[in-house]
């Protein structure tokens, strides 16, 4: 028979991710985190135009340095609208999936690709996002740990990848990959990336690994510049646990989170990387779905363009 209190306490949780419900409970108005890159010019005027049309609306409870804001104040806001280009957003993210606040990313950048809303977007979405007619994605994260002579040197989350860079004077390095214990391949060339379904439109793309939906659950492996025409990337199972170990590598050869946090890569060195427990919460804009925006901002599957064709 069907366990009808299952389903009831399973419903209540799509709701919450779906509304942004905080602990807190249910409040007339939403509460709000900002988050500002100080290094976009264009910042500080569009966050004033921001706050001006968010009163009476919602509140403003805080506004934080991109990444660096206490838990306290996290725990206590349903959204946290962030302020730049995709960087700020993956720094802001790392710091707010602990906390399951989602994010509204507003892009002051270039691509954007994250960031999902102009600013005048946002102020017209905004009724719907307070009102919890919008729907908000998770995406998964990496949790990478770096091991060298079996000491844990450092362990950080990731929205996009982990990757190993050869760096200089670089020349090829070689690693070994694993994955759940079983040798998976040796790989010879400039680098390898581990990348989440949201990070496989940046580095992993890059380096001619697939595209894959944001919702999906699963990691890429991508060589960089395999000597090898016979290597080609591999779609592998969230569950997994990628291991990748230093053979010959370069003295300035480093493993990457994000391309923000980096750390020396030895040929004493392990890198063990699998699916966070944790969830990147994006609100989605409304006016666009996700293959809109693969069009729009990478240009996927144009039409040629002819000359004096008509077309």
């Amino acid at each position: 028979m069907r366990d009808r209190r299952k389903t009831k306490v399973t419903s209540q949780k799509l709701k919450e991710i779906r509304c942004g419900s905080r602990a807190t409970g249910h409040r007339s108005r939403k509460r709000l985190v900002l988050f500002a890159d100080p290094k976009k010019g264009s910042a500080e005027k569009i966050v004033r135009k921001f706050v001006d049309f968010v009163k009476g609306r919602a509140e403003i409870i805080a506004r934080c340095d991109v990444g660096e804001c206490s838990k306290e104040i996290l725990r206590g806001c349903d959204y946290a609208v962030v302020f730049g280009g995709d960087g700020s957003i993956i720094s802001a993210a790392r710091a707010l999936s602990d906390s399951n606040v989602p994010v509204i990313g507003v892009n002051l950048g270039k691509l954007g690709y994250l960031a999902e809303f102009s600013i005048d977007e946002l102020l017209d979405s905004l009724e719907d996002i307070i009102s919890c007619n919008v729907k908000i994605e998770k995406r998964m994260m990496l949790s990478c740990r770096l091991l060298t002579e079996g000491k844990q040197i450092f362990s950080s989350k990731a929205i996009n990848d982990v990757f190993i860079n050869s760096g200089s004077p670089f020349r090829m390095i070689e690693l070994q990959i694993k994955v759940d214990g079983q040798s998976l391949a040796g790989c010879i060339g400039d680098g390898l990336v581990i990348s989440t379904p949201t990070g496989s439109t940046a580095y992993n793309l890059s380096s001619g690994g697939p595209i894959l939906g944001g919702r999906m659950e699963a990691m890429v492996i991508t060589p960089i510049c395999p000597h090898s025409l016979s290597f080609r990337p591999i779609v592998i199972s969230a569950g997994s646990c990628v291991e990748a170990i230093g053979l010959k590598v370069n003295r300035g050869t480093t493993v990457s989170v994000d391309g923000q946090i980096s750390n020396k890569f030895t040929a004493a060195s392990r890198l063990l990387v699998e699916k966070d427990k944790s969830y990147f919460l994006v609100v989605n804009n409304p006016i666009r779905n996700q293959w809109d925006t693969l069009a729009a901002k990478l240009g996927w599957a144009e039409k040629p363009k002819y000359k004096n064709s008509g077309l």
